[in-house]
């Protein structure tokens, strides 16, 4: 049986391994797009007071012991280089300077990505840009409802690769316009960028965004289930024979430019989420420190092992009552059970999929005798393979079947997740 060393500990954090700024400002609403965000011109006051917002709270997480231990730090959105030369080298100064982070994280776009943002956040400890292109075909970026060119996104790529700061591209695929041609044509210009990292998605029309006013249920061609698994395996022989492999499902990276944050996220580590709609997984002992300033958090069941919570409200409340005191949260509490099968779910994601702790903790919190026959049913269906160091890790067909093998894992789950509004 392997053992369950190296992964208890996580289960027992007093703090978060990751934290997560959400900026909900954009210049324009993307047509695909029903994150948390909202246009917003550049002079408007709210910036300022959420980002002091932002800052206040950051401040106090660390008061609380949270975080500590932080090794990384990703500020998303939104566009956070709407923020602008000022607001967002600040709010990159408060979180390297209360946190031990050793990778910081901005996602820009373009269009707001100037010379001297990048000086600024450098400056101020970011180590990471994560610039959403999408597309480098202007007819696709139109289609989509992004603000930048083509022209523009290798510029201000560009200098990002040359400022001498990790860079990050985003790509999409099976969007309207796209075809097999255009999709390797934005490929190979992004690897010509010289860019470390690419995260690449295929397009979802979510409910309520612009693209599903205009297809709404309706099949399209161009967005299919076989289109989008043909372009990600272009993607993926693309990015492979220009060095970058792939280490998680939709994303590739250059020997030691992974995205450790992003990593945190499927490896069972916890992370505290700040902002609008953002959200934070803690342990029950990191839950605890958070309730020193967010007090309107409720006291936890008998049997809870780990904690999700997502900020409540609007951008209003956060700019306007700047505290944790102050924030609402919707919450989801899992007993050690389901955060195990929950852990094997999102370990899946990786490449190098679940480990033996993984499974052997898995196997003590689920039942030993459940969790074999579930691995068996996986490797029957070709959706996993064994790995030599006594592990699990995903098929191609494992990816391109995820619901299956993530519902597999989260089917090992007992009970109802109890869910708590404050």
């Amino acid at each position: 049986m392997p053992s369950a060393d190296g992964w208890e500990p996580r289960l027992h954090e007093a703090g978060a391994a990751a934290l997560y700024l959400h900026v909900p400002f954009c210049a324009r609403k993307c047509a695909y797009c029903d994150f948390a965000s909202w246009a917003t011109r550049r002079d408007d006051p709210l910036m300022g007071a959420y980002e002091a917002a932002l800052e206040r709270e950051v401040e106090e997480a660390a008061s609380a012991g949270l975080l500590g231990a932080c090794a990384t730090a990703y500020v998303g959105g939104g566009t956070p280089s709407l923020l602008g030369e000022r607001l967002l080298p600040r709010l990159v100064s408060a979180v390297a300077s209360r946190a031990p982070v050793s990778e910081l994280t901005c996602e820009a776009n373009p269009e707001s990505l100037t010379d001297a943002l990048v000086e600024g956040v450098a400056r101020s400890g970011c180590t990471r840009l994560s610039v959403g292109v999408q597309s480098l075909r202007d007819e696709e970026l139109e289609a989509l409802g992004r603000v930048h060119d083509e022209r523009l996104a290798r510029e201000r790529v560009g200098v990002a690769v040359a400022s001498g700061l990790d860079v990050s591209v985003d790509l999409m695929c099976a969007t309207p316009l796209q075809t097999d041609e255009s999709w390797d044509a934005t490929l190979e210009g992004a690897i010509a960028l010289g860019v470390g990292h690419v995260s690449v998605y295929p397009l979802a029309i979510e409910e309520g965004t612009a693209l599903w006013r205009r297809y709404g249920d309706a099949p399209v061609a161009w967005n299919d289930p076989d289109v989008q698994a043909r372009r990600m395996r272009r993607a993926e022989e693309a990015l492979g024979r220009a060095g970058l492999a792939r280490y998680e499902v939709a994303s590739y990276a250059r020997p030691g430019r992974c995205c450790e944050h992003n990593v945190a996220y499927w490896t069972g580590r916890p992370y505290l989420g700040l902002g609008v709609r953002a959200s934070s997984m803690l342990a029950r002992e990191g839950y605890e420190r958070l309730r020193r300033v967010a007090t309107s958090l409720p006291a936890l069941p008998p049997g809870a092992a780990r904690v999700r919570l997502t900020v409540a409200g609007g951008r209003e409340e956060v700019a306007e009552r700047p505290s944790l005191a102050e924030r609402h949260w919707d919450l989801e509490v899992l007993d050690e059970g389901q955060a195990a099968a929950e852990d094997l779910m999102l370990g899946f994601r990786l490449s190098s999929g679940v480990g033996p702790a993984l499974l052997g903790h898995a196997r003590g919190a689920l039942g030993a005798a459940r969790v074999d026959a579930m691995a068996e049913r996986m490797l029957a269906r070709g959706l996993v393979r064994e790995t030599a160091a006594g592990g699990l890790a995903p098929t191609e067909s494992g990816w391109l079947l995820g619901n299956e093998l993530f519902g597999a894992c989260w089917e090992l789950a007992e009970g109802t997740i109890e869910e708590l509004r404050c």
